[in-house]
């Protein structure tokens, strides 16, 4: 009787490595499962994820997906230098990159999967405002719960000054490019975009990416009269900024 439930023992057991294994090999497509289906087991197994898991998982696919783009537009990858910019009006984030000392070029663009508030600069914690600026990533989560994220160094520099010099205590903070399809003031593009943004930036170094983020396409168009009215009297020099940082980017066609 022993010997026989050592046996049975030993079958559970080969049974449930069995099992493991199986999952490890399909591990991309059971997290797609749970990820349609249960999103908070997934949510559960990645609370502890690291950039370094998140290379390793979707640093490949993620750069197949993306190298075709680079490879058309003759830029290296990683490249030298690496700049999001995200067009409010347009819903749209686009991606230029450039090989050492050479003007952007662009790589692709992803829609915005979601969007809040309006034209205009974040003032306040809690506005919905996605900001307006120049500013840099600071940070990659791995952890978000909108899939994964990065975060940019809102309230920079001007930002700052300009909340002093208006008299505003509380700008706001906690500012992503994530993904899913939900937004109160972050950039968010859906899952595989993150991805390959996450790999991207990554690869590239955050020293080396920028993101410029323009109420409207200053290559193409102004903000019109009536909403600028109604923003800060600083806003020129914002947008003077902004204007003069994309002026040399060809234009997405």
């Amino acid at each position: 009787m022993i010997i026989k439930n050592k046996i049975k023992l030993l079958h559970i057991l080969l049974a449930l490595l069995a099992i493991a294994i199986v999952l490890f090999i399909n591990r991309t497509k059971v997290k797609i499962f749970f990820g349609k289906n249960f999103p908070w087991v997934v949510n559960i197994m990645r609370r502890e994820g690291t950039v370094g898991g998140v290379i390793a998982e979707y640093g490949e696919p993620a750069k197949k997906r993306i190298l075709p783009y680079f490879q058309k537009a003759s830029v290296n990858y990683p490249p030298d230098s690496l700049i999001l910019l995200v067009i409010k009006k347009d819903r749209e984030l686009q991606v230029y990159a450039a090989n050492k000392d050479k003007t952007p070029v662009f790589i692709k663009s992803y829609p915005l999967r979601a969007s809040s508030g309006k034209l205009g600069p974040k003032l306040y914690e809690g506005d919905f405002q996605i900001p307006e600026g120049i500013y840099k990533i600071t940070s990659l989560n791995p952890n978000s719960r909108y899939h994964l994220s990065m975060r940019i160094n809102y309230p920079n520099n001007f930002d700052l000054e300009k909340a002093k010099a208006d008299g505003r205590d509380n700008p706001g903070r906690d500012i992503f490019i994530h993904g899913k399809a939900a937004s109160i003031g972050c950039v968010s593009i859906g899952d595989e975009p993150i991805e390959e943004l996450f790999v991207l930036s990554e690869n590239t170094g955050l020293d080396k990416t920028k993101v410029v983020i323009c109420p409207v396409d200053f290559r193409k168009e102004q903000i019109p009269e009536e909403i600028k009215a109604q923003l800060p009297n600083w806003i020129d020099q914002l947008y003077g900024k902004l204007r003069s940082e994309i002026g040399t980017f060809p234009l997405n066609k």
